[in-house]
């Protein structure tokens, strides 16, 4: 029966895909010398957050997710980013294959609110490996189970995450209004002649800023 080993070798951003899609280099290897024809394989990708330190604008940042850092000993669970499945072709040995991994910016989502709230370093990921694998054993095809116990750790630098979304997104981000409230945007917008949303929301927030300062000032 074969025996696979998984390592993640690197990341990159996918600069020509139609979506935010990064690419994951993995390794595997198969340890007893039996070929492998064919791996239908899947990756569930997770979020190890309490591996890594924050700075305080960074614990500010995750607040939202989080909670106050006093909390954070029982609040910072790992996290689901996504699932993924990939074909490997026949090798014998090692072989290296390209893993792509579709993005969201959708800051309605907690792995995106994390990420995006990272200034620098890595991200923690734990790659779980399942799947199906394909053998021909004296003309016979042989078919085993990728063991669950099979995984890799990796560090995703921010900077290659942020590479990802910003081929499509640059210096922008998504919220999700509902209808009420994108109505009631449009029609301030087209009062004020605002030419962007972006604009509109900046207006918004001046005009709260004002009243603040008003306030304090009384």
């Amino acid at each position: 029966m074969a025996d696979l080993v998984f390592d993640c070798l690197g990341a990159r951003a996918e600069r020509h895909a139609v979506v935010p899609l990064l690419t994951l280099e993995l390794r595997i290897t198969e340890t007893t010398g039996a070929t492998v024809d064919a791996i239908a394989l899947r990756c569930q990708i997770r979020i190890e957050p309490h591996l890594r330190r924050y700075s305080a604008t960074e614990a500010e940042a995750l607040h939202d997710l989080f909670g106050d850092p006093a909390r954070w000993a029982d609040t910072v669970k790992p996290m689901q980013f996504t699932t993924v499945s990939a074909m490997v072709p026949r090798f014998t040995g090692a072989t290296t294959l390209d893993l792509p991994v579709p993005c969201t910016y959708d800051l309605e989502i907690a792995s995106t609110k994390y990420f995006d709230a990272l200034a620098d370093g890595a991200i923690p990921l734990l790659l779980l490996f399942s799947g199906t694998i394909f053998s021909v054993r004296d003309g016979r095809m042989s078919v085993a189970q990728v063991p669950w116990s099979k995984e890799s750790a990796f560090g995703l630098p921010v900077e290659v995450w942020r590479q990802t979304v910003d081929v499509h997104f640059p210096n922008s981000g998504w919220l999700r209004l509902s209808r009420h409230t994108l109505d009631a945007l449009r029609d301030y917008k087209i009062a004020h002649t605002l030419p962007t949303w972006d604009d509109t929301v900046a207006s918004l927030l001046d005009q709260v800023e004002h009243r603040t300062s008003g306030r304090e000032r009384s």
